[in-house]
């Protein structure tokens, strides 16, 4: 008898049908600029045909990981990009109707997973002013709630949490039995992170991906950080081989480089100091407090710039809806000033009266 799960043919999902070659790339939070061409051309000259015929080996990057961390293989798990990770944590820590607590607007991977495997999303919404009220989050984390799933910084939002804040919250979901996964896709554009939470207690996960700062999308990995117990329970549910051997060697290449590393950081930084000071002297309001990523309110219609920015400009942004006193905004990625510079450019040509 043929059968199909009603989950999934329920499931609304959109998959991404845009041709973006040749496009400056502001609307999926990618690196615009990439890794340094010589820093490419170094590592692949060391790339063998027998490099590429095998199944990639995970254990030494682990390792390399691990030291790069402060901890050991025990509290980590390699995964295809940090929604990997995401997805097998929902699956294994809650049950079919579970209650899963998180903010929105936010991720939307985190709702999907819910509402592939049967669980119950309940949504933690932003004020007008596009602020996160905590009380908030701590009423909803209700004895029932199964998974609490935090973002720091938010996308896409930006919002991020301060240490007494997630503190409160760590209580609480300890009381109440309720795991944590905080995912971390935007640290190193906001330094704060609660990963030693992971790394030394329980029921705590932090989920972290290459795909930004580190600027390989186009590889996917990431990795899950927690305590040994629960690493052991995520990675029963992983594929054999399901990371990617050019991606460990990339991100290798970059974890024992600190120059790459600190150049990536202050190249966005110059990006985003020149993005804000520009938008702040032609009088533009925009809100994101960390992240590689801002909302911007034009001065006319965001849905017509952003259709206009594709086939004039040639630039990808987004337009996102009811964003709390901001309505109908942009949001569009961060990345070097070169890039910021075309942006706004194109921007204040378009974007008038």
């Amino acid at each position: 008898m043929y059968y199909l799960d009603p989950k999934i043919e329920g499931l609304y999902r959109i998959f991404d049908q845009n041709e973006r070659k040749d496009y400056l790339r502001l609307d999926l939070n990618e690196n615009p600029g990439g890794l340094p061409q010589e820093l490419i051309d170094s590592i692949l000259a060391d790339v063998t045909p027998q490099f590429v015929s095998q199944y990639p080996e995970t254990l030494h990057f682990t390792e390399v990981l691990a030291n790069f961390l402060g901890t050991d293989i025990h509290h980590l798990c390699l995964v295809n990009g940090s929604a990997e990770g995401i997805r097998y944590i929902i699956q294994a820590f809650t049950s079919e109707n579970g209650r899963i607590v998180g903010v929105v607007p936010s991720y939307m991977m985190f709702q999907i997973y819910a509402e592939m495997y049967g669980r119950r999303f309940v949504k933690v919404p932003y004020n007008d002013d596009l602020s996160m009220n905590v009380d908030n989050i701590l009423r909803e984390m209700t004895s029932d709630t199964q998974l609490l799933i935090l973002l720091n910084p938010n996308n896409p939002m930006g919002n991020v949490y301060t240490e007494d804040e997630f503190r409160t919250i760590f209580e609480t979901a300890q009381a109440k039995q309720i795991t944590i996964l905080v995912d971390e896709a935007y640290h190193y554009f906001y330094p704060k992170t609660f990963i030693d939470y992971a790394l030394n207690e329980e029921h705590v996960f932090v989920t972290r991906t290459f795909s930004k700062l580190f600027s390989l999308a186009g590889c996917r990995l990431g990795y899950v950080a927690g305590w040994p117990e629960g690493v052991k329970m995520v990675q029963k549910l992983c594929t054999p081989h399901n990371t990617n051997a050019f991606a460990m060697k990339f991100a290798e290449a970059i974890l024992e480089n600190p120059k790459v590393l600190q150049s990536l950081i202050d190249n966005f930084s110059e990006g985003r100091k020149y993005l804000l000071d520009t938008l702040d002297t032609n009088g533009y309001e925009h809100k994101g407090e960390a992240g590689n990523f801002l909302f911007i309110k034009v001065k006319t219609d965001a849905e017509s710039i952003v259709r206009r920015m594709k086939t004039e400009k040639r630039i990808l942004i987004k337009s996102y809806p009811n964003v709390g006193t901001f309505g109908t905004c942009l949001r569009v990625s961060i990345g070097e000033k070169i890039f910021m510079q075309q942006f706004c450019d194109a921007l204040f040509e378009l974007d008038k009266k």
